[in-house]
């Protein structure tokens, strides 16, 4: 009896060693696939976005933000750090971008003109992170710049401006004088006067980007002095609503700004960023990323028209879509000669057509523009 009872126990000793086996081996494997979960976690890549106004603004840092949320649903092995909103251009800006390296941001994007001297000095001290300004000119091996040729749908837009006006007026609320917003509203000008040469583009300067109550009473001045088409280069909707309490129309800039001036809004130039976001992080985590000055064209996707208004015609449409299959085919572009400025001196010869760098540099107004640059 005794023996059977001892061959028992030995038997339930035997069992709970093999369980306990399992069961440790069961920890083991639990406990390394955490580890191993922890490891996958802490190799994500941490990018970061730097963003001149409000995420909300409906406008410009609304546009990047999109672009932001496309690429975190479209690219794995990242982790994208929440974005720094109005963040001050300039000097300052150089310590914003230094704290986001030495939190371990390895690729940062910063959406601002403004942010370009700051972000190429921060760019020299880490050459382990990737650094990419929108809309700058300074490059380094890792630092690169973007941007979207954004006058082509603005040209585009003209037409529709163009064909809107009865009084031959149309107001452009500008932001600051620089060579892309100049380039714009150029662009905007030529398009206008392709369809209509006897129609003025009267332009007031707000020297913001953000500034909804500044912007809208521009648009308003412009209204006054006899506009009945407002045209934009500005961040907030401001402008289309003014046009709209005065019955009159306008057209937007970097979004789809119908849901706030439904009844004004024509269309409006809007940018797509999130493809290009995308493509770029994925080359950078891929290894296949050079430096470059990527400036897309319309056939890219990066810039477009928004969706027209109700008031707009087929026979406009048609119009447009003509012109934006000779953009997209390179057939033509929006800066080909005869050019003139608004003194009257030629610009553009006939046949030509500006360089990339000419059109980067132009601080002039075309023929039809009604307005200055001022000089700094």
């Amino acid at each position: 009896m005794y023996k059977k009872v001892l061959a028992l126990i030995t038997v339930l000793l035997m069992a709970v060693a093999v369980f306990a086996g399992c069961g440790g081996g069961a920890d083991k494997a639990s406990s390394g696939q955490q580890g191993e979960d922890k490891s996958q976690e802490a190799e994500k890549t941490k990018v970061a976005f730097i963003y001149v106004g409000p995420a909300g603004d409906a406008g410009w840092s609304y546009a990047h933000d999109l672009g932001r949320k496309y690429l975190e649903e479209n690219v794995s092995g990242i982790e994208v750090t929440p974005p720094l909103e109005s963040v001050p251009e300039g000097a300052d800006a150089e310590q914003v971008i230094e704290n986001l390296v030495q939190k371990g941001n390895k690729i940062i994007f910063a959406t601002s003109f403004g942010y370009m001297d700051a972000m190429e000095k921060v760019a020299k001290k880490h050459p382990d992170v990737t650094f990419l300004h929108c809309s700058g000119y300074k490059v380094l091996d890792n630092m690169g710049t973007y941007f979207g040729r954004i006058y082509q749908p603005r040209y585009l837009s003209g037409i529709v401006a163009g064909k809107t006006t009865k009084s031959n007026t149309i107001g452009y609320v500008a932001a600051f004088p620089i060579p892309e917003v100049v380039r714009g509203i150029n662009a905007f000008t030529l398009g206008v006067r392709s369809v209509n040469p006897d129609a003025k583009v009267k332009v007031v300067w707000t020297n913001t980007w953000y500034d909804p109550a500044k912007e809208k009473d521009a648009a308003k001045s412009l209204l006054e002095q006899g506009a009945d088409v407002v045209a934009q280069h500005q961040d907030t909707p401001g402008p289309m609503q003014a046009a709209e309490e005065a019955g009159k129309f306008g057209v937007s800039y970097n979004s789809d700004m119908r849901q706030f001036a439904p009844k004004a809004v024509l269309t409006g130039p809007v940018w797509n960023w999130g493809p290009y976001y995308a493509e770029t992080v994925q080359a950078i985590l891929d290894g296949t990323w050079k430096s470059e000055q990527y400036w897309g064209p319309i056939g890219d996707g990066i810039v477009d028209l928004a969706p027209y208004g109700d008031m707009v015609t087929d026979d406009v449409k048609a119009l447009v879509d003509a012109k934006e299959r000779e953009i997209v085919d390179g057939t033509w572009d929006v800066f080909t000669g005869p050019i003139k400025d608004n003194t009257g001196k030629e610009r553009v010869a006939a046949g030509a057509k500006l360089t990339d760098q000419e059109m980067l540099e132009m601080l002039w107004f075309v023929e039809g523009v009604d307005g200055i640059i001022p000089q700094e």
